[in-house]
Parts: C-alpha cells; sequence; structure tokens
C-alpha cells in the first residue's frame, strides 16, 4: 500500500498518516525530513516526536530520500515520510537545479519501486494567493507538481481539513 496524504499546515495530516501507518502491524520507520533553523521549529519537531510512538525507528534525512527509501526498500517493513514540502524546501535552498532535478527523479523512482507499506505526507500549499516572490512561486509550482507526480504512483490520497479525511483516490 502507497498513500499520499495532503492538507495544509495543522490539518491533521500528520496524526492521520501516523494512524494509517500504525494500522500497518509491521515495524515503522518514520523518516524526518526538517531541519531545525529556529527556536519555533525546534518546538514542532519536539511537538512531532512526542505524538510518534517511541518503538518507531527515526532517520532524519533532508535530502537524499531515494537514497533512504531504497535502503529501507522490505515488504516487511512500513514507512511513512513526512514531509515533501519540507524536503523540497531543503532541496531548493540548495540553489543547484541539476541536485534539485538528480534527488527529485531519483525519489520519483524509489516510490514506484518500493514495495512495503508507504505513506507520504506532503502540503497542499496551492490552495491561497499567488506568492509575491519568484522563490514562493517556485515552491508552490513544484510542490504542485510534486504532489500530482506522487499522486499518480500512490495506490491512495487522502485530502485532510480540519482533522478529516477526505478520500481523493
Amino acid at each position: 500500500m502507497k498513500h499520499l496524504v495532503l492538507g495544509g499546515v495543522r490539518s491533521g495530516k500528520s496524526a492521520f498518516a501516523q494512524d494509517l501507518v500504525a494500522e500497518t502491524g509491521k515495524p515503522v520507520c518514520y523518516v524526518a525530513t526538517s531541519q531545525v533553523w529556529d527556536d519555533e521549529m525546534a518546538q514542532r519537531v519536539e511537538r512531532h516526536k512526542l505524538n510518534r510512538p517511541a518503538q518507531w525507528q527515526l532517520i532524519e534525512e533532508p535530502i537524499a530520500l531515494a537514497e533512504t527509501l531504497n535502503r529501507l526498500n522490505n515488504v516487511q517493513q512500513a514507512v511513512i515520510v513526512e514531509c515533501f514540502s519540507l524536503w523540497l524546501s531543503n532541496l531548493l535552498c540548495l540553489e543547484d537545479d541539476q541536485a534539485f532535478e538528480r534527488e527529485r527523479q531519483s525519489l520519483l523512482n524509489a516510490v514506484k519501486q518500493f514495495q512495503g507499506d508507504l505513506v507520504l505526507v506532503s502540503s497542499e500549499v496551492g490552495l491561497g494567493i499567488m506568492p509575491m516572490n519568484a522563490l514562493a512561486r517556485r515552491f508552490a509550482d513544484e510542490a504542485g507538481m510534486l504532489n500530482q507526480s506522487l499522486a499518480k504512483l500512490t495506490d491512495r490520497v487522502t485530502f485532510v481539513a480540519a482533522g478529516l479525511p477526505m478520500p481523493l483516490k
């Protein structure tokens, strides 16, 4: 089972995704993409850690998601990746278009080939106004295109708003 979970900030997507991966009954690996740059982000990360079962394995990987998924690719494994919008930000901040495209394509291949249970969490950022600067517009465009690509590679897609899951696929 491959499942993409989309939603906005504080939509409930994380809790929904964690319930999905826990229901598999398999050993769970939580792959975190965030990088801590300030106190507020450190507090967010800490809240997320407290909401996860202690027995889940944790891998923190801000860039090389494909490599991580390839290492974890096992039919007996359940993996949750959170979150693709942060991963995308990390890639864009590298300011290296070749690395961006290489990592993006490698990731899509890794998702396609993954044989275990895989729950992917991503923010839906395209519901607001057009961003004011070029980097923010590129981020919104890339996030939308990445979410579309992931939706094609997954068996199920759920949009979460106000804590309410709405199946899309």
